[in-house]
């Protein structure tokens, strides 16, 4: 996978930061210049961490492990599901539940929930219920679906986090630690860089921007599933040689 060109991040403005004033002195290392009282961000460095960050996920995939998206800002949502549903890794762009991960156990009784409403609303099974406790069931099943749909196959904890927007997704990054799973994520200049492992210093607000780092991102996890793919098929040739 060709990892984006310094043009190509220039022209989605990658570069763009916050303004000055809203600033997070520990982001002055991934800082090129300051224009208009707006922070630009060295993509030299944006480039260094995307690869940095990209290695380490394709390991992850590789080693079948999941990664997790999350990105519940408006304009990144419909990117981020896409992104992760044409990797087949799990993702929230609705809203964080509290606990989705430090409660697991809890989340996973509410998905195996929406998931018997769906089946019956689908077999028949409920076909003696009135047409408004039909229309409830289903309305339930919608709102769970809004929140849960994107971890309905997620049953066991994800081995890490890619997040779009670390301040806006705190929460998220907070439970992560606590979990102590590896966590990926786009930062802007009004972030603190050292609270994930993987930093790619990013505009986090423009969906060009979200965009181009996060379908790098997937692209890396879908090579990583593809040499997972090969060394099982090797492995398989060779037991048969």
């Amino acid at each position: 996978m060709e990892k984006p060109t310094y043009k190509e991040l220039l022209d989605a403005g990658v570069h763009f930061g916050h303004l000055k004033k809203k600033w997070n002195p520990k982001m002055a290392p991934y800082i090129f210049m300051e224009r208009k009282g707006i922070h630009i961000i060295d993509l030299n460095r944006t480039l260094e961490s995307l690869e940095r960050a990209g290695r380490a996920a394709r390991q992850m995939a590789k080693a079948g492990k999941k990664i997790m998206f999350v990105a519940t800002k408006k304009q990144a949502r419909d990117i981020v599901s896409k992104a992760a549903l044409g990797v087949g890794m799990p993702f929230v762009t609705d809203r964080w539940l509290g606990g989705m991960m430090t409660n697991f156990a809890t989340i996973r009784r509410s998905v195996k929930k929406m998931q018997n409403i769906d089946r019956m609303l689908q077999d028949g099974t409920l076909s003696n219920v009135t047409k408004k406790e039909r229309l409830t069931l289903t309305r339930e099943k919608d709102k769970l679906e809004k929140v849960l749909g994107g971890i309905a196959n997620l049953n066991r904890l994800p081995a890490a986090i890619f997040v779009v927007d670390i301040h806006h997704e705190h929460i998220a990054i907070a439970e992560a630690h606590k979990l102590g799973l590896r966590t990926f994520g786009m930062v802007d200049t009004n972030s603190d860089p050292n609270l994930v492992d993987y930093a790619v210093p990013a505009n986090d607000d423009a969906s060009k921007s979200i965009a181009i780092i996060t379908n790098y991102m997937a692209e890396c996890i879908r090579q990583g599933l593809e040499d997972r793919k090969s060394v099982k098929a090797e492995k398989e040739a060779a037991k048969q040689a």
